[in-house]
């Protein structure tokens, strides 16, 4: 740490200088820190015990923050913190990290902090019980990782731009603030900003005044809110504005990017759902206007900051007219963010072990925002074929967690931040929607939100909640989903007699002994019959099981199926494995199903049975060669396209133990995805969907000839627009396999292209390149360069090895299994990304040796990376199984 920038302020000087002052009387000499049972650890994580014992004796916080903001790369800021004692606790932190601090004030004295880079010990001399204020002056570099305070430069027109994003606990990246969720308080800050600066925050500015060089920009202070969910923008952004509604609406983008951004698309969908959850929750939109933000090396898809909404550019922004499935997926997203206005925002959880009720219920009320009031009414089963495809297959590894599980520290915040608390736990409570009944739920959510409107709270009083509207014991059912891990699957068992039904019941059983649970659901249950035109539905009903055999008595009678689905209408969070009749009926009539949820479902009933063992690899394509160019919905096409695309990888990993087959699938794949794109250009959604898939599935000769001729303007298809973002895409697969002018493609590009997605696609373009020195340079820059903003880190990360550079993989297999310490070393936010991609696979036992020898020795790695290392394993398992079940 530096102190007022000068060498004088070492860390060692400091602490002598402390001491010194402690024994001059300035500051007392009290050993209560030290002693103390709950001291922290010296880093900028808190425990939760920690948090409690801190949030037992502060309350009523207060900030009043002045911000001086420019093109620098740091940044000046004053926190005033007010807030009251109810005792002088033996010791209190206050959460700052990495700052230059210039003064610091307790109550009126000025003294030297006790500061660790990470937070201030507060001498508790200078503390007491009831009103204290402490002030904090200091400097800071802007962080470029996606936390605290960001600042991005923008390469074409060098523009400035700031965002915040503080989720878990990076507030302190920005001021001095007790950083936890369940310390609610009020903010008011002033910000001075050059000229052509907009500033956005929670609030609406109440003042601009001009001081010459600068703008001071003066907010008036926000309702109660989590250090997280506070934010504050700044830059010379682009900005709509749309009065239609209730609430006052703008967007925000870099200037730079402007020209992409569909502001009326962004409106119509904000409007929509404002209009949806004021009527569903029965409480109005709890903020005074509604800002959204898009933003350039986002770490995530989207943030719920109050009133200030940030957007990812990247998953936002295209260079053509958006598709159909971008469309839905920006609608999505801006209902998910939305819902977290209220619930996250205006009732926030106590700690981090609640986050996934906050992310569960906005997947949830998101979801059902946009089946109800957008044009995308069949958004749930969009939620089927994606999300909810990746909770089963995320809550059948042995990784998986309960629903609810303890949180040590803010550090392991999002350890369990996955697709079970967002898509099962969505999953879990539309589930228990069904069974309390839509207006039950929807009151009992009304009321929890009512009365604890600005407070914290937990999964207890959610639950109670529901309880009390719906006058039903819910601790069981609590128990069973909340509390334990595992998917269950349920088969329908039946016999007929003389083409009648004679018995029938719903056999449940669990993944294994090490997750037993069975649950009680309450789901549709359908019987249908093989026609000549296709399958006709004979009879749906809904039933409630529970536990190993459930007799289903009203079904006794109907006439004998020839196809069974006992998760009809997806009403439950449970595998199907359909019975032999039911499988042979789907694999022969698939094309023919109308129904196309009930399509969906049997198409992935198809992908399960190669995933789970049951059926080989061959037998899933063979059927999707023959199926997917007569499937005409838009959303299966994209479901049955991401499993082709898993087919493909999983032989890509298998080589070159089945070269030739994949040899044959891989242009059967290519040829079939163009012939569709060239026979689909009167429905550009489509015709682009089949293109995407012609590009990514292309790995010989021919296919990669074609795309190079595409490029260049030497071939055409009909109706198909090139655009940047294809241009750039057709590069990228050139370069993966050295294809022809690969690289001259890509220099040239680059020139011509040199904004930031620009950049990026670049970077993806050459570290997938099959170079042993170009993939070492760029592992070498992974590893150790840390002066690369972590955007960039991060598409290298993803683009270093695909499936079929194994022996490029190979070749530094070793050193990354090595340097997987230094890696978890760098923090969650980089071993997320690092544990996804690089942790070696290789379809072999013994890679699956390598990665148990590397758990076995390396017992210092966090849970994040430990976990990424059984999951690792598990996959090469699946795929050494499904290669053994090849015939070729």
């Amino acid at each position: 740490m530096k102190l007022l920038s000068t060498e004088l302020f070492s860390p060692q000087v400091i602490k002598t200088s402390f001491v010194a002052l402690c024994c001059a009387s300035v500051i007392s000499c009290s050993s209560s820190v030290s002693t103390s049972t709950l001291q922290r650890d010296g880093s900028a994580y808190i425990s939760q015990q920690q948090a409690q014992a801190r949030a037992n004796v502060v309350s009523n916080v207060q900030y009043d923050l002045t911000f001086f903001l420019s093109e620098n790369s740091q940044f000046s800021a004053k926190s005033t913190v007010n807030f009251d004692l109810s005792s002088v606790p033996k010791s209190l932190t206050l959460d700052l990290n990495k700052a230059n601090i210039k003064q610091f004030i307790i109550n009126g004295t000025k003294v030297y902090p006790n500061y660790n880079d990470a937070y201030i010990v507060i001498n508790q001399s200078l503390l007491a019980s009831g009103s204290n204020t402490i002030t904090v002056e200091f400097t800071r570099e802007h962080s470029t990782n996606g936390e605290g305070l960001h600042r991005f430069v923008d390469p074409v027109d060098n523009k400035v731009y700031l965002y915040s994003h503080f989720e878990p606990a990076a507030a302190q990246q920005m001021f001095a603030v007790f950083d936890q969720p369940d310390l609610k308080a009020t903010y008011q800050i002033n910000v001075h900003a050059p000229k052509d600066w907009q500033v956005i925050s929670a609030m609406r500015e109440t003042n601009v005044v001009d001081q010459g060089e600068t703008n001071l920009w003066t907010f008036p202070t926000t309702p109660k809110l989590s250090p997280y969910n506070f934010s504050m923008h700044a830059g010379p952004y682009k900005v709509w504005e749309d009065n239609s509604g209730r609430y006052p609406m703008r967007l925000f983008s870099r200037q730079s990017v402007a020209e992409q951004v569909t502001p009326q698309d962004w409106f119509t969908y904000t409007k929509q759902g404002l209009d949806f959850f004021d009527r569903y929750f029965g409480i109005d939109y709890p903020f005074k206007k509604y800002d959204q933000v898009l933003v350039p090396d986002f770490l995530y898809g989207a943030m719920e900051n109050a009133a200030a909404i940030t957007f990812s550019e990247d998953r936002f922004l295209f260079n053509a007219k958006m598709t159909a499935e971008q469309k839905q997926r920006l609608a999505g997203v801006i209902m998910h963010e939305m819902a977290h206005q209220w619930f996250g925002d205006l009732v926030t959880m106590k700690w981090w072990n609640g986050l996934w009720l906050n992310e569960s219920f906005a997947s949830f009320m998101g979801t059902l925002a946009t089946s109800e009031a957008t044009e995308f009414s069949h958004a749930w089963r969009t939620f089927y074929a994606s999300g909810k495809q990746a909770a089963y297959h995320q809550d059948s590894l042995v990784t998986t967690h309960p629903i609810e599980v303890p949180v040590a520290t803010s550090q392991n915040a999002f350890d369990n931040i996955d697709a079970i608390t967002y898509q099962k736990g969505a999953s879990t409570i539309k589930q228990l929607r069904h069974l309390l009944g839509e207006e039950t739920f929807r009151r009992g959510v009304s009321q929890y939100l009512t009365q604890y409107s600005y407070q914290n709270a937990e999964l207890d009083d959610f639950i109670d909640s529901l309880a009390k509207a719906s006058g039903r014991d819910l601790s069981q059912w609590t128990q069973e989903w909340l509390y334990a891990a595992g998917v269950n699957t349920i088969k329908a068992q039946y016999t007929c007699q003389g083409n009648q039904i004679d018995s029938f019941a719903l056999v449940q059983t669990a993944e294994d002994s090490q997750h037993p649970t069975l649950r009680e659901q309450r789901v549709k249950i359908g019987l249908f019959d093989h026609q000549r035109h296709g399958l006709d539905k004979l009879q749906a009903i809904a039933v409630t099981y529970k536990g190993a055999y459930t007799e289903v008595n009203q079904l006794v009678g109907e006439i004998c199926p020839d196809l069974v689905y006992p998760n009809y209408d997806d009403w439950g969070f449970v595998k199907v494995e359909l019975d032999q009749k039911s499988f042979d009926t789907a694999k022969q009539q698939l094309s023919h199903v109308s129904d196309p949820l009930l399509r969906s479902m049997l198409w992935q009933s198809m992908w399960d049975s190669v995933v789970d063992g049951n059926a080989s690899l061959e037998q899933f394509l063979n059927i999707a060669l023959i199926n997917a160019p007569q499937e005409k919905d838009y959303t299966i096409l994209g479901q049955v396209l991401n499993n082709l695309q898993r087919a493909k990888n999983y032989l890509d990993l298998m080589a070159p133990t089945h070269a030739s087959y994949n040899s044959k699938i891989s242009k059967a794949l290519s040829q079939m995805s163009l012939r569709m794109s060239m026979e689909s250009y009167r429905n550009r959604d489509f015709q682009r969907r089949w293109f995407d898939a012609y590009i990514s599935l292309s790995s010989h000769g021919d296919a990669l000839e074609h795309i190079q001729s595409l490029l260049q303007s030497k071939s055409h298809i009909k109706g198909l627009t090139i655009d940047q973002d294809l241009r750039w895409n057709m590069i990228r697969q050139l370069n993966r396999y050295d294809y022809g002018d690969a690289h001259a493609l890509l220099v040239k590009e680059k020139h011509l292209d040199q904004s930031d997605s620009g950049e990026k696609a670049a970077i993806a373009a050459e570290v997938i390149r099959p170079e042993s020195a170009l993939k070492r340079q760029w592992l070498n820059t992974i590893e150790h360069n840390d002066s690369m903003a972590f955007s960039k880190i991060r598409v290298a990360i993803n683009n270093l090895y695909p499936a079929e550079q194994k022996l490029l993989s190979a070749a530094t297999a070793e050193q990354r299994f090595e340097n997987l310490q230094l890696m978890d070393d760098k923090g969650p936010v980089f071993m997320r990304s690092f544990a996804s991609q690089l942790i070696p696979t290789d379809c072999s036992a013994a890679n699956i040796d390598a990665i148990s020898q590397v758990l076995n020795s390396e017992t210092g790695l966090s849970k994040l990376a430990r976990r990424a290392l059984l999951e690792t394993r598990q996959q090469e398992q699946r795929c050494v199984s499904i290669k053994q079940k090849l015939n070729y």
